[in-house]
């Protein structure tokens, strides 16, 4: 599948009444994602990339641009929820919170099964189970008659994983899925992904704040500042030679992610630097160690830049 996301503008309305003001946490956003790629959103806490996911997956409305999938605007393809959740599967960051430690593993298998009609009786829906399980390393026989409580994080994500493969997914989104897996199987769960894209075409939006996963899997990288796209292109010449300087940070000083930040929890906007969202030019000028007067005035364009897009003054 591809998707293709066209000035994506997403606004919140933050402060009192009184001090009421509008925070651009997705600023004019555009990527494409080809069919059976990995593209990797990365980013410090608050950039905006969870944001843009979240729109993706219809959980938030944009404020303003376009989104298509195989060239059907998200609008008329959400329409039919279920087809829509057939084709986009999302695998979040914390496995625990996935499953109830109250109900068995295979309940929330055949539950999917049933709700998309993909096998109209428990023999054939144990088989298609024991399938997915097994493109994870796993099998039904593993699973039956277990509780979450009794598997590690690293296998539980990978139950994740299988559990969204049941609907024959076209499109993948992964939010942080290695953070809560243990550092010695996160590099087993990354290479589940380049399988997907590989053997069976699934495009993957891979957010994470981790550089050395994402120079293992992604096919390409966008790296994001405060509702911007600063630097996007190709993930091997992007980290190996940055040009934007935050980039440059990034890559120097790699973001730790927070492990108890949630889909659900709303964002806490008073942990955030507002300064730099408000900032009238380029939303890295006040730590930029290039800054120039121009960037304080005006935010800088997209460049073509040796195959990739930059946002900065540096190389206008």
């Amino acid at each position: 599948m591809k998707i293709v996301v066209r000035n994506l503008v997403k606004i919140f309305k933050v402060g009192s009444i009184f001090s009421l003001k509008k925070l651009t946490a997705v600023d004019n956003v555009s990527f494409d994602i080809l069919p059976g790629e990995i593209f990797s959103l990365v980013g410090e806490s608050g950039c905006g990339k969870t944001t843009t996911a979240k729109i993706l997956l219809g959980l938030e409305e944009p404020t303003a641009g376009e989104i298509f999938y195989d060239e059907t605007p998200l609008e008329d393809f959400i329409r039919d929820k279920k087809e829509f959740l057939k084709k986009v599967q999302l695998i979040q960051q914390n496995p625990f919170s996935t499953f109830n430690p109250f109900r068995k593993i295979e309940d929330y298998l055949f539950k999917t099964v049933l709700r998309f009609g993909i096998a109209d009786s428990r023999e054939k829906a144990e088989k298609i189970i024991d399938e997915k399980l097994s493109i994870v390393g796993m099998s039904f026989g593993e699973v039956r008659d277990r509780y979450p409580n009794e598997f590690s994080g690293g296998q539980l994500q990978r139950i994740s994983i299988a559990r969204a493969l049941l609907t024959n997914p076209s499109f993948l989104v992964a939010d942080e899925p290695v953070s809560m897996v243990d550092a010695s199987l996160r590099i087993s769960i990354v290479n589940l992904f380049k399988d997907l894209g590989e053997r069976f075409g699934i495009s993957v939006l891979y957010i994470t704040h981790d550089l050395s996963t994402t120079y293992y899997v992604a096919d390409r990288i966008a790296v994001m500042f405060r509702g911007n796209i600063v630097e996007m292109g190709n993930t091997q010449e992007v980290l190996d030679n940055p040009l934007h300087p935050y980039t440059v940070l990034l890559k120097v000083s790699v973001p730790i992610p927070n492990p108890e930040t949630s889909w659900d929890e709303r964002v806490d906007l008073s942990t955030l630097e507002r300064e730099e969202y408000f900032t009238k030019g380029c939303k890295f000028a006040g730590r930029c160690p290039h800054v120039k007067e121009i960037c304080k005035q005006l935010q800088p364009p997209d460049i073509e830049c040796g195959g990739r897009t930059v946002k900065c003054w540096l190389y206008k």
